[in-house]
C-alpha cells in the first residue's frame, strides 16, 4: 500500500475519525503516516507514528525518519534534548491551519504526501488530512 492508495481508502471518513484499526495496522506495516484533526486543538497521528499534538489555533509538528520530535518546550531531559537537536536539522514541519477556507483542519508540508476529506455529517469537509512515507523523509 502507497499514501495514495491508503488516502483514497480513507476519503470521506465521517468526523470525528475512526480509522479501522486494519487500515491504521496496514499503514504501520507500510510506514505510513496518516494525519488529520480532531476538535478544535489537535493534530492526530496513526499508523507508523502514533501521537498527537497540541494546535490550538494553528501549530507546527516536526518529524523526521525515526518518528514525531517531542515538543522542544516540554523536554526536561538532557539525553532528550541532545537527541531532539541532533534530529531537529533532518526534521521536517507539518503545520496545522485552522479555519483555512471550507475545512476547519488543513496541513502545509514539504513532506510529499496524498490527501484525504473528512466529512462532518456529509456536508462541506471539516478536514483535509495527509498520508506520507516516513521513508520520504530523507535523515
Amino acid at each position: 500500500m502507497n499514501a495514495k492508495e491508503l488516502a483514497d481508502q480513507l476519503n470521506g471518513i465521517q468526523y470525528p475519525a475512526r480509522i479501522p484499526k486494519t487500515l491504521t495496522d496496514a499503514a504501520k506495516e507500510a510506514g505510513l503516516v496518516i494525519v488529520y484533526g480532531s476538535s478544535d486543538d489537535l493534530m492526530e497521528f496513526e499508523g507508523a507514528i502514533y501521537d498527537e499534538v497540541g494546535v490550538y489555533d494553528g501549530g507546527t509538528a516536526y518529524v523526521d525518519a525515526k518518528g514525531l520530535l517531542p515538543e522542544r518546550d516540554q523536554i526536561e531531559d538532557d539525553e532528550v534534548l541532545k537527541d531532539y537537536f541532533a534530529r531537529q536539522p533532518n526534521a521536517k514541519s507539518i503545520e496545522a491551519l485552522w479555519s483555512e477556507g471550507e475545512y476547519s483542519w488543513m496541513y502545509k508540508t514539504d513532506i510529499p504526501h496524498a490527501t484525504f476529506e473528512v466529512l462532518e455529517d456529509g456536508e462541506p469537509p471539516y478536514c483535509r488530512g495527509i498520508v506520507f512515507a516516513l521513508a520520504d523523509i530523507k535523515s
